[in-house]
């Protein structure tokens, strides 16, 4: 069997469950040593001995963060900066939704700041390592939703008014494909890429947290996802595949490059999130 991803290092966040515990899955199985991010310890500790089993790799470890904090996002870098000789997988999966508008410790509104906010800051954390480690890839998980996105500076964390659930969603997927967008501009000239994925509408528990009216239908719903060894398998796709290769920039659905929304692809809309985004998490200090 074909082992790319032999003697090299992903780490991928929101790896307990869901797509990422997939994707973690066929990563090990390319032989990567996955360093999977979790929150909850037991599920942690399941998680990685699931892997194991599925993947045949002894070769995982298991990391410990909350994405809503970000001192413990600053910490997760600094333990796999410490504890990875290299980085050449980095996927930004781990994310969220919101009933009702939320403050993280931080004073950040949680949707936005653990969908956006705690993946930018973790990635311009590691990006020395990754450099070193390349040729690397980061990987973003974002989804069709940010076509209903917007991006209104002013109300950015919805300050004023209008909050949704589904706008908080959209709004912070968004980000994901312009933070993607800047970061691959940024890195042009160097063996890392970044590129971000619509995994599928896939059938798993983020939407837990909708409203209760809607769950009747969301569990129909359900019935007609895609699974999430499907979703995993295509950030694996994204993460590993000699076809994507030096490609960076890109946001894909399906496993091919597609054009994002008329926002996604405004380029100055994107620097100006990177410098938004940076002045949020420099210095910040919980309330």
């Amino acid at each position: 069997m074909v082992r790319p991803l032999e003697g090299k290092t992903a780490v991928v966040t929101g790896a307990t469950s869901g797509i990422g515990f997939e994707a973690s899955v066929k990563l090990a199985a390319l032989g990567a040593h996955v360093v999977l991010v979790g929150r909850n310890r037991s599920r942690g500790a399941a998680a990685l001995a699931a892997l194991k089993e599925r993947a045949g790799s002894g070769t995982a470890a298991l990391l410990f963060c909350d994405f809503s904090s970000l001192k413990q996002t600053r910490g997760l870098a600094a333990d796999i900066i410490k504890s990875c000789r290299g980085v050449q997988v980095l996927v930004n999966n781990a994310g969220g939704v919101n009933l009702a508008r939320e403050l993280t410790e931080d004073g950040i509104e949680r949707t936005f700041g653990v969908n956006h906010l705690a993946p930018f800051l973790l990635t311009t954390l590691l990006l020395d390592l990754l450099t070193k480690s390349g040729p690397a890839r980061v990987v973003t998980v974002s989804s069709a939703a940010h076509r209903m996105g917007d991006m209104p500076f002013d109300n950015l964390q919805f300050e004023k008014n209008g909050y949704g659930i589904m706008r908080a969603y959209s709004r912070s997927k968004l980000a994901n494909v312009l933070f993607s967008a800047e970061l691959a501009r940024r890195l042009s000239g160097t063996t890392v890429t970044a590129n971000c994925l619509h995994p599928g509408a896939v059938a798993t528990n983020i939407w837990s947290h909708a409203p209760w009216y809607t769950q009747p239908v969301l569990s129909l719903a359900k019935l007609f996802m895609d699974s999430a060894e499907k979703g995993g398998s295509r950030i694996a796709y994204l993460a590993a595949s000699p076809e994507v290769e030096g490609q960076s920039g890109g946001y894909y659905e399906k496993n091919h490059k597609v054009f994002p929304s008329s926002l996604a692809q405004d380029g100055e809309l994107a620097r100006r999130l990177w410098e938004v985004s940076a002045a949020l998490v420099q210095n910040r200090t919980p309330v």
